[in-house]
């Protein structure tokens, strides 16, 4: 018996997180996703696509994951600022 997820059950809150922790979340995808493709980059524009790529890759991604991480969590609010003051409220 397989045990598949309908999109019902993604929607039910009991497996959401509160709405405080989307900030946290944000800065946590966000870097998860933007180092992830810098590092491939880099690291093809570097190494060239080779046998060892992925494993380049995966370093260099993880170190620069690991610095931007909190980069982010304190750069985050002051960018948010800056858009209100840039930005016409809706």
């Amino acid at each position: 018996m397989t045990n598949k997820v309908s999109p019902s059950t993604l929607s039910d809150s009991r497996f959401r997180l509160p709405p405080g922790y989307a900030p946290f979340m944000t800065s946590l995808l966000l870097s998860i996703f933007m180092c992830a493709f810098v590092s491939l980059v880099s690291t093809i524009k570097s190494e060239g696509i080779t046998s060892g790529l992925l494993g380049a890759w995966l370093s260099a991604w993880l170190i620069s994951w690991l610095l931007a991480f909190p980069v982010v969590l304190v750069v985050m609010p002051i960018v948010r600022r800056l858009v209100r003051l840039i930005c016409r409220p809706v």
